[in-house]
């Protein structure tokens, strides 16, 4: 392991280990100092959040765009401190700590004996969402996770989040759909984060005025075993509480190939994500290029 690597791991680890035992209003502070450095310093991170949320907020002056960054930073820290400070959490701060609108298009759907895909961009804090289902709700998930380096920054999130009462499998291409469909077909739900896919397999989708490519897995499950496809949109405000929305589920057309199935869902997952981003491009945490105009085509797919 790389001297860089060991570095990534070990502040990883003090996170888990550290932030989690501090109170919560310490916890926050600590977060937004941390958030509020980094917006100064406005590296590569920054800068791209920024350019990103130029494309959500065409009409923004660069001091509104200032404002989003920074707010935006703050936002992602806040992810950051929950998530090492969700395994201290009890049940009851877990259950307390989201409050989803349409949650009934999730039991409806489960109740119906088919499966349930959720598919979340990266908003707010999605692992609190996780944790929110399989406590307040009692129902176990499954989801994938891509292979981190160092490896064993990968295991120690997916030990996190096993803890949290997911299943997670690694981002493995046939094996990983295989698990997932088996899942779906008895009935079981499945979780994924879907705004963001630069393969050569990523569905071309308009995204705020521009083309952008976004995963095909969502749409080809629901095509494939017959569950439900639920998009779901989250926010914070400025209570302890994050708010969430689930959206009506993405039918699948009566019409057309498999390829053009998928195109038309995976779009209608791209107008609901853009929805919510609209509504609080802060706590959209891309820090990433997604758009394809934004690509070296020299690179080919990232």
């Amino acid at each position: 392991m790389s001297t860089a690597d060991r570095l990534t791991d070990g502040l990883y680890g003090l996170g888990w280990s550290t932030v989690k035992k501090l109170p919560e209003p310490v916890a926050a502070r600590l977060g937004r100092t941390v958030a509020d450095a980094a917006w100064k310093r406005r590296g590569k991170g920054v800068r791209r959040l920024e350019a990103n949320y130029a494309r959500v907020v065409p009409d923004a002056t660069p001091e509104r765009l200032a404002e989003l960054s920074r707010a935006g930073m703050r936002s992602y820290l806040r992810y950051w401190m929950e998530s090492f400070r969700l395994p201290a959490w009890s049940p009851e701060r877990v259950r307390t700590g989201f409050d989803p609108k349409g949650a009934h298009h999730l039991t409806d759907g489960l109740a119906a004996g088919k499966g349930v895909i959720l598919a979340l961009p990266h908003l707010a804090n999605w692992d609190l969402a996780g944790a929110w289902v399989t406590t307040s709700l009692g129902i176990p998930f499954t989801t994938v996770a891509e292979r981190l380096k160092p490896e064993t920054l990968y295991d120690r999130f997916v030990a996190y989040r096993e803890g949290l009462g997911m299943e997670v499998l690694p981002h493995s291409g046939a094996s990983a759909f295989g698990t997932l469909a088996r899942r779906l077909r008895d009935g079981g739900l499945v979780c994924l984060v879907a705004d963001r896919d630069l393969s050569a397999s990523g569905v071309e989708v308009d995204f705020f005025g521009e083309r952008a490519r976004m995963p095909a897995g969502p749409a080809l499950l629901a095509q494939q075993t017959g569950a439900q496809l639920l998009p779901v949109t989250l926010w914070y405000d400025d209570s302890p509480v994050m708010q969430g929305r689930v959206h009506p589920p993405v039918e699948v057309p009566q019409a057309g190939t498999r390829t053009e199935k998928t195109a038309v869902m995976t779009q209608a997952l791209a107008d609901a994500f853009a929805t919510g981003i609209a509504e609080h491009p802060e706590d959209w945490h891309m820090l990433q290029r997604l758009w394809l105009a934004d690509l070296d085509p020299a690179k080919g797919p990232a």
